[in-house]
């Protein structure tokens, strides 16, 4: 009888372990698509971009590196037909870079999108004032349902 009773908790330890590494199992790599380091809004937030006629309007409406002769649209990735593009504003700031080169992994926990980025460098001292307003465009799996996005800043 006590081996039964044992046999039984160990089978509910294990599927009560599985529920929790739910969210690690929604873990993929996001693709980071644009970064400025100007053209966000002062606060920080996100917003899903619908259609690549949006998405060329966003990534256009920025400081763009334009070659003589080419398309300024043709500087950015595609717009990735299979995926979720998210917008997300990272609010005003007065120094340092802010400027998001890479993603390191997302996942989506209690209908939150957690996107870990590098933590950028430090900053200190005396530095010329200026004043961004950072943005950046990912795109992630189309069946993340989420209804708010925050940044994970690691080393």
């Amino acid at each position: 009888m006590k081996s039964l009773l044992t046999v039984c908790a160990a089978i509910l330890m294990s599927c009560a372990s599985t529920s929790s590494q739910k969210p690690s199992v929604m873990q993929k790599n996001a693709e980071l698509l644009v970064s400025q380091g100007q053209g966000g809004t002062e606060e920080s937030g996100f917003r899903i971009i619908k259609d690549e006629k949006e998405y060329l309007a966003v990534a256009n409406s920025g400081f763009q590196l334009i070659e003589e002769g080419k398309d300024p649209a043709s500087n950015y990735p595609k717009f990735p037909k299979d995926k979720k593009v998210v917008l997300y504003n990272l609010g005003s700031f007065r120094s340092g870079s802010h400027s998001i080169s890479q993603i390191k992994s997302v996942s989506v926990k209690d209908n939150v999108l957690y996107v870990e980025v590098p933590a950028g460098p430090p900053s200190g001292g005396m530095e010329i004032q200026v004043i961004s307003n950072p943005r950046f465009m990912f795109a992630v799996p189309a069946d993340y349902q989420f209804t708010s996005v925050q940044l994970k800043y690691s080393k």
